[in-house]
């Protein structure tokens, strides 16, 4: 278990891909992980809007700020989203009920809603939207579970699960009786939510076909979501392949929503008079600057670099290793998954030495014959080697101002090899100057018009991103594989 002393590392913001095999190979040497804490967001509401929120929404509201990087402050953007919300709400079955939108500041592809009203929305799902009806589905679906009073009756039936758990616990004496019941309670109530989830797809596709969007922008949308998906880097080959069919999921698989929403669409357009795009250039207009992926102040990835303006320091990945950035921590695996990295930050005492530090149990199976003091671009630090079952570890520890950074590095076999490789990736961690900091800009969308003689490729290859490129320009801009650009049209790319 970790200390009192330990604290989260802040700010640190997550990627979605590859988070998996890293945690599964630092796990097998029993690491403790920091402590779980509050993060500061990166904005705040303005104090009128706070106000009008009852106690329990306000603070749902400022753990969902809080989670996801704080609000993101875009006026232009936010008044062309509010008027599509109210668009929406005109259309709805409900046009008595009043919603108030926040984009939040996070490259994540998300969209909720409170029971109140409340609409969030992540600029990395804005971001991946191609046109208005594709954004009007994506919030005529949260509109749809506050209409249905999804979240209220979830909250009772999970109230029921929990009683039916407890009489189990309490009443049944057989065991595996008592489980297989919980199981299928756990099941009910997982599937439950599966129907509110496709309720709200049903109901959203409405609302936006009435408002006059395109009602097959659902289904453009979760195309584009499935497609995202995978651009992630490939997982070990047990873990679990996020698109598959799951019961116990809260949300439908994606192939399995967009044969629903195909089949929804129809209800009110045929596919061959769809207004497919009639709303795409002034969407385009709307998001051109959008801030893309990580924000500089959180810590960002930089191809093997990452950096970390607001702590100050940055550092290098050894050769052929992916970096994703978390809440908890950067973590890192190489291609093929033969080795993986993970950095995180803890509080250690000023009294107590780094050796000491990494031999005071945090981490299992330390060999005490390789813990040795080093120094690092000035910085005092310690090294140590572990072993686990499957992997081997090389760690250090690094006093970096009043805070411990910590190095986890595995490997199937250390050898005196992998340890130069690692040393040198630990000898990149260094303070950033002033100019550096105030040089990291975030990445953003750029709206550029189809030249006669551009080519997917051609375009692909302006984007400020390290791998993949042409593919991941097909995703942003809902191209599917095959399909040729067409001269005059406009798209995004991601610049500097």
């Amino acid at each position: 278990m970790i200390g009192a002393g330990t604290i989260p590392f802040a700010g640190l913001r997550l990627a979605y891909a590859g988070i998996a095999v890293a945690a599964l190979m630092l796990a097998a040497c029993t690491i403790a992980p920091p402590a779980a804490g509050p993060q500061a967001s990166l904005a705040t509401p303005a104090p009128q809007a706070e106000a009008d929120m009852a106690p329990a929404t306000l603070r749902e509201h400022r753990r969902i700020l809080a989670a996801y990087g704080g609000a993101y402050n875009d006026p232009r953007l936010q008044s062309m989203i509010e008027q599509t919300v109210n668009r929406l709400v005109a259309a709805s079955e409900r046009p008595d009920l009043r919603y108030k939108v926040t984009m939040l500041n996070s490259q994540s592809i998300n969209a909720f809603a409170l029971p109140s009203g409340q609409l969030y929305v992540t600029r990395g799902l804005i971001a991946l939207a191609n046109d208005e009806s594709e954004l009007a589905s994506v919030l005529a679906h949260e509109m749809g579970h506050v209409i249905a009073r999804h979240a209220a009756i979830r909250e009772e039936e999970a109230r029921m699960a929990d009683l039916r758990s407890r009489v189990f616990t309490d009443v049944v004496s057989d065991p595996e009786e008592g489980a297989l019941a919980l199981a299928k309670s756990k099941l009910k109530l997982a599937s439950f939510s599966r129907a509110q989830e496709f309720e709200a797809d049903a109901i959203g596709i409405g609302i936006a076909a009435r408002a006059g969007y395109d009602s097959y922008g659902a289904v453009r949308f979760l195309t584009s979501m499935e497609h995202n998906s995978e651009l992630k880097p490939q997982q070990s080959s047990g873990a679990i392949d996020p698109r598959a069919p799951d019961f116990l999921s809260s949300h439908p698989a994606t192939p399995e929503r967009i044969s629903n929403a195909l089949a929804n669409a129809r209800q009110y357009t045929a596919p061959t008079v769809a207004v497919s795009g009639h709303d795409r250039d002034a969407y385009l207009a709307g998001i051109d600057g959008i801030v893309f992926g990580e924000d500089p102040s959180e810590g960002f990835v930089r191809g093997r670099r990452f950096l970390h303006p607001r702590l100050g320091f940055t550092f290098t990945a050894p050769e052929g290793f992916t970096l994703d950035n978390t809440a908890q921590a950067v973590l890192g695996v190489k291609r093929g998954g033969t080795q993986a990295l993970r950095l995180d930050v803890v509080r250690v005492p000023a009294e107590q030495t780094l050796a000491a530090y990494l031999t005071s149990g945090w981490i299992e199976n330390i060999d005490a014959r390789t813990v040795e003091d080093v120094t690092i671009n000035g910085f005092p630090g310690a090294t140590a080697a572990a072993k686990g079952d499957q992997w081997d570890f090389r760690l250090y520890a690094i006093r970096f101002g009043s805070d411990v950074y910590r190095f986890i590095f595995a490997v199937k076999h250390r050898t005196a090899e992998t340890d130069r490789i690692f040393r040198e990736s630990v000898g990149t961690f260094r303070r950033m100057s002033i100019a550096e900091s105030e040089a990291a800009k975030p990445l953003r969308l750029q709206i550029v018009t189809v030249g006669p003689n551009d080519t997917v490729e051609k375009l692909a290859s302006r984007m400020a991103v390290a791998d993949r490129q042409a593919e991941r320009f097909r995703v942003l801009n809902g191209l599917e594989p095959g399909e040729r650009l067409k001269s005059g049209s406009e798209v995004k790319i991601v610049v500097e």
